[in-house]
């Protein structure tokens, strides 16, 4: 027995209810809807099957040109639509296919759904909208779909957003590497630096090639780049000269900190263990003390820390280096940076702490890209933001092509969406 209040089986839907289903499907001449049926054997089992068929005395075109081209034969597809109500909805349609003198025989398309899926473009909308909102394991079990079926979806909406972009507009970007997976396995990662949090670039490694790849997807955008933020890494530095030599490379705060930092622990290590051999464990436990920045620091814990940077520690004179140098920044004249930097770079150089003088040897071979960071308001900072979040938006992928497809559906600010589903209640 049906349940109560439901139709019986096989039931057949009236003339009204075949146009009701074409102006909610959007289709019009010369598809048409010619019937629908449901098939009501529990919550979860039932189904509607909507059927649709195309005016055969509406010349056919090839979906390549647009030429009118004669019928080869039809095929017949199926696309899941939307549920009604509670039931799987499937759409059916015998497809012609035309035989077009130049592009030989192809499928002609559909207004309902994009060529090569098997979802209406009004359920893609929906899988995207859930991707946005949970993992792949979550939407397939949600949506009844397989993984493949959900990655498909995801794949399909990020093609169609990397066509839709403009790469002429960004003026200033920043790169970065980022890991796969564990250890030092890297993608490089182009950012634009004026709508934060669109990847623009996702490449596999950080070579120079890498890089290239980015501006020879956009010539003409490379050539309108007025800046791009990196840190010193020759491979990026190279390809930003070859392929944009009009761009203004900065070494932002963000990256020089860091190095700064990575030196001023090195000297805390050696120190500390040669401390520890005599007996004194004044640095154990004190490694972020160092590392962080004065702002950060509570009055209380800034207080405390107060002898051990006012010693004769070779840390604390490692430290105050760095922090010298982390106060020369915003400068807006260059006249006056230099002249500070210039003040700054005997004393690193003259510290007798190696780690030290490695950084400042290092500022001093790229100076130009230096004093650009100093006087300008770019940074990377943000950059360094958004692989935390590329961590999280794609982390446990363990193909390459996955992690790089996930980081553009989330982070690429595209255009998602198939083109098709947004005239279907017009």
């Amino acid at each position: 027995m049906p349940e109560a209040g439901l139709p019986a089986l096989g039931y057949e839907f009236r003339m009204q209810d075949t146009k009701l289903y074409q102006r909610l499907l959007g289709i019009h001449r010369p598809w048409q809807v010619g019937g629908v049926d449901i098939d009501v054997k529990n919550v979860r089992e039932g189904s509607v099957t909507v059927s649709v068929s195309h005016d055969r005395s509406v010349p056919l075109q090839c979906p390549e040109c647009g030429a009118d081209c004669p019928g080869y034969d039809t095929r017949e597809r199926r696309w899941r639509h939307l549920d009604t109500m509670q039931y799987r909805t499937v759409l059916v349609a015998q497809v012609p296919r035309v035989r077009c003198p130049t592009h030989d025989v192809r499928q002609c398309d559909v207004p309902w759904a994009e060529q090569g899926s098997r979802f209406t473009a009004l359920f893609e909308m929906l899988v995207i909208d859930w991707l946005h909102e949970a993992s792949f394991a979550v939407v397939a079990r949600r949506l009844n779909m397989t993984w493949d079926r959900v990655a498909g979806v995801q794949d399909r909406a990020v093609t169609r957003g990397l066509a839709r972009r403009d790469l002429t507009k960004p003026k200033t970007v920043g790169v970065d590497e980022t890991s796969f997976k564990k250890g030092h396995d890297y993608v490089t990662v182009v950012n634009d630096l004026e709508a934060p949090g669109h990847v623009l670039h996702v490449a596999d490694g950080r070579r120079q090639s890498a890089l290239d790849e980015f501006f020879k997807l956009g010539e003409d955008g490379a050539k309108g780049l007025e800046r791009v933020a990196m840190d010193m890494w020759p491979a990026y530095i190279h390809s930003t000269q070859q392929h944009a030599p009009q761009a203004e490379i900065v070494f932002d705060k963000f990256h020089i900190a860091k190095h700064l930092g990575d030196a001023v622990d090195k000297v805390r290590r050696s120190e500390n263990k040669a401390l520890i051999a005599q007996g004194d464990n004044r640095l154990e436990k004190t490694k972020y003390l160092w590392l962080l920045t004065p702002e950060n620091i509570s009055l209380s814990r800034w207080n405390a820390f107060a002898d051990l940077r006012k010693s004769e520690l070779k840390v604390a004179r490692a430290w105050a280096i760095k922090e010298m140098a982390m106060n020369l920044w915003g400068y807006r004249k260059r006249g006056w940076a230099e002249r500070m930097w210039k003040r700054w770079y005997p004393w690193a150089i003259r510290c007798r702490l190696e780690p030290m003088k490695r950084v400042a040897r290092m500022i001093k071979a790229h100076w130009e890209g230096v004093m650009n960071a100093v006087t300008s308001p770019i940074t990377n900072a943000r950059v360094e933001g958004l692989n935390s979040r590329i961590q999280r938006k794609a982390c446990g992928y363990r193909h390459r092509e996955r992690f790089r497809m996930a980081i553009y559906f989330h982070l690429g600010g595209l255009n998602l969406y198939p083109g098709k589903a947004s005239g279907a209640h017009s």
